[in-house]
């Protein structure tokens, strides 16, 4: 019998910022909680679209225009290495560091008048940026792996 592959990847920064509709900041690490989200973060909240996550290798084809875009800059909350996340159907369960998470939306409509759109000119969330729900709190920090289970 075949033991099952294990699809995973690595967070590449954690981000937060206390306003809405601004880029996020990259810090040390974040406590996601139940039903909440990312705590301190301007998104958190009992809804869900607790959490929003974008591949660097999203960001990276924003990037291969000439800008120089840093973790955040698309208002993700966990900026990924390795998984192609808008390839993941909804209801798929993400071991990120001590939490587990739920996929819950993949991309999203943008908004006319976005401060992401206008600091960078092009935003990648729409398409492939998405969102989790917190089933299972704990702590996510840069360099922590990404499984999907």
């Amino acid at each position: 019998m075949e033991k099952e592959k294990k699809i995973h990847g690595r967070v590449k920064a954690v981000n937060i910022s206390k306003t809405k509709g601004v880029v996020k900041n990259p810090v040390k690490e974040g406590y996601f909680k139940i039903d909440h989200g990312l705590e301190g973060d301007a998104h958190a909240g009992n809804w869900h679209r607790q959490v929003s996550l974008l591949a660097s290798e999203s960001a990276d084809k924003v990037r291969a225009a000439g800008l120089d875009i840093e973790d955040g800059k698309f208002a993700e909350n966990i900026t990924t290495e390795g998984l192609e996340l808008y390839s993941l159907p909804v209801g798929t369960k993400l071991k990120i560091g001590e939490s587990l998470q739920e996929v819950t939306q993949i991309g999203k409509e943008c908004h006319t008048g976005c401060a992401i759109k206008q600091a960078v000119g092009e935003c990648v969330m729409p398409k492939e940026g998405i969102f989790t729900k917190v089933i299972v709190s704990g702590v996510v920090k840069a360099g922590d792996s990404i499984e999907v289970v």
